[in-house]
């Protein structure tokens, strides 16, 4: 049985992820280093600033202290700041499928962007008091693939809710396969959106659906149930 929803936002609710590649790949030109689109999106898509950064950098054997990493991390924050204003970001159904859910069970964000970022994408459609709260990337030592922001979003969501949900009664709803294998980590169901990669790199999810736009949450929850 679902009791609660855990969403993720970049790539899911949100069609972000294009501006968080054109980010890094100008910040990380200006170092030197030529990220591919393809690159990104195969291999360092649900990342945070600071993991992807310190990947890249290593890998390129640039300066990855903890100092180089945080001037590029908040120099890409004030990048994608700039991006985001005034754009219109949710994927189409997005905001009808949450208030769909939202009517129905207590929701939260677990994101790998950062928290201003994330309230303020989420103010700005309408939808920020539908979540009972956002784990966001600085409220967590480790990014997904580790389980962290999902186990975080269950103990916010269960220090509110009574009786607590189980960790087994969220459903996370993702795009990415870091995002799955994250929540499986922390022992959830999932819901795979095709937003970002194909259906069948998607395929470790319990369900993998092509877009926000065509779920049946009755139909969903039959299934998961079944």
């Amino acid at each position: 049985m679902i009791r609660a929803i855990i969403f993720d936002l970049d790539g899911t609710l949100v069609d972000t992820e294009p501006l968080h590649f054109a980010a890094f790949a100008e910040l990380l030109g200006a170092e030197g280093i030529e990220l591919t689109r393809e690159e990104y999106f195969e291999r360092l898509i649900g990342y945070t600033d600071h993991d992807c950064f310190a990947v890249v950098m290593r890998e390129h054997g640039r300066p990855a202290d903890d100092a180089a990493i945080a001037r590029l991390a908040a120099s890409k924050a004030q990048r994608y700041q700039e991006m985001i204003a005034d754009r219109e970001l949710l994927y189409p159904g997005a905001a009808e499928f949450v208030r769909r859910c939202a009517d129905r069970f207590p929701l939260a964000v677990a994101t790998g962007t950062l928290r201003d970022e994330a309230e303020l994408i989420l103010e700005r459609a309408g939808l920020r008091d539908l979540f009972v709260d956002i784990v966001a990337a600085e409220d967590v030592e480790n990014g997904k693939p580790a389980p962290d922001s999902f186990l975080a979003a269950h103990r916010r969501l269960a220090a509110q809710l009574q009786p607590p949900p189980t960790r087994e009664e969220c459903l996370v709803i993702e795009d990415t396969g870091a995002g799955i294998e994250a929540a499986r980590r922390a022992g959830m169901r999932v819901l795979a959106i095709a937003h970002s990669a194909s259906p069948a790199d998607l395929a470790q999810a319990d369900l993998v659906r092509n877009s926000l736009a065509e779920i049946d949450l009755d139909d969903v929850l039959h299934h998961l149930a079944a």
